[in-house]
């Protein structure tokens, strides 16, 4: 029931931000640096990523100051005689750290669509200077009948400057770190905290997906200072991918428990295959913290 619950407060996550974001390659010749690729101009070629019967999805270009951000230009086809198809971006990462372009837009039977993948979040902020591996997966499906079956997932990568100048997102330590769990599955480090948080008093964290399976990041039994608290945070990382993620806790709860000072924070965290909840989860510990 824990594991439902979370996958349902991730989809509403997703809901709620996106209200308000050639086949998959071999990464075996990326290297682990953050170094902007300084003194290389973009050559890009167009990609095919789908031509199916059913629809076809083109990346076409790149505009790396795009006024919305890094800017990836696509080509939607719709096929479809009688039938409205989503195309819709199911995940995405920049140099192996996960971000959302919140893409997702319909095509009418027969037609087609020029389209823009914006990537707007700061990831510069994370000490990501340059996109030199973008991974994208594509999802095309029946809009008006979410039970059918997917006309198209496809993952694609493209490399501004070549497959062999791409890099992985490599975080620095920080000495401020408290590291919840490194293992051979996940990490889990809180970054650090503040109070003045846009959602509330935040709890900010750096997540790593070692396994070849998407994860679900959850917490359960949360309290502050003794109260039990729940701020409903759930976080879904891609298989090998790592993301940055914020746990907020909103003013009014802690007025209601008279909290003015964070002196404890315990909870228990979850961490399991979301594309098999049968399995055991890979993590599960009670962890209490001290801001």
């Amino acid at each position: 029931m824990k594991k439902m619950t979370a996958y349902l407060l991730g989809l509403a996550l997703m809901i709620s931000m996106t209200a308000c974001s050639s086949a998959d390659s071999d990464d075996s010749g990326e290297s682990n640096d953050n170094t902007p690729v300084e003194t290389e101009e973009i050559s890009f070629e167009e990609i095919t990523v789908v031509d199916n019967e059913q629809c076809t999805i083109k990346i076409t270009g790149i505009e790396p100051d795009n006024m919305w951000g890094y800017t990836l230009n696509a080509y939607l086809e719709n096929k479809s005689e009688d039938k409205t198809y989503m195309f819709s971006v199911q995940n995405a990462s920049v140099n192996g750290l996960q971000t959302d372009p919140l893409f997702a837009t319909t095509v009418a039977a027969g037609k087609k669509s020029n389209e823009e993948i914006n990537f707007s979040e700061d990831l510069s902020s994370y000490g990501l200077t340059d996109f030199t591996d973008i991974q994208l997966t594509f999802r095309v499906y029946d809009n008006d009948d979410w039970m059918a079956d997917d006309v198209a997932l496809q993952t694609v990568h493209v490399y501004p400057y070549g497959e062999d100048k791409a890099t992985a997102f490599v975080r620095e330590s920080q000495s401020t770190d408290h590291v919840i769990v490194d293992n051979e599955n996940v990490t889990i480090i809180v970054t650090g905290y503040d109070e003045d948080g846009i959602w509330g008093y935040t709890m900010h964290l750096y997540l790593v997906n070692k396994t070849d399976s998407e994860v679900m990041f959850s917490v359960d039994d949360v309290s502050v200072n003794g109260f039990m608290a729940d701020p409903f945070w759930a976080a879904s990382v891609a298989a090998g991918k790592a993301a940055f993620s914020d746990v907020s806790w909103s003013d009014s709860t802690f007025e209601e428990n008279d909290i003015t000072t964070v002196e404890e924070i315990g909870m228990t965290w979850s961490v399991y295959n979301n594309e098999d909840w049968t399995q055991d989860d890979i993590y599960n510990e009670t962890v209490v913290l001290n801001p």
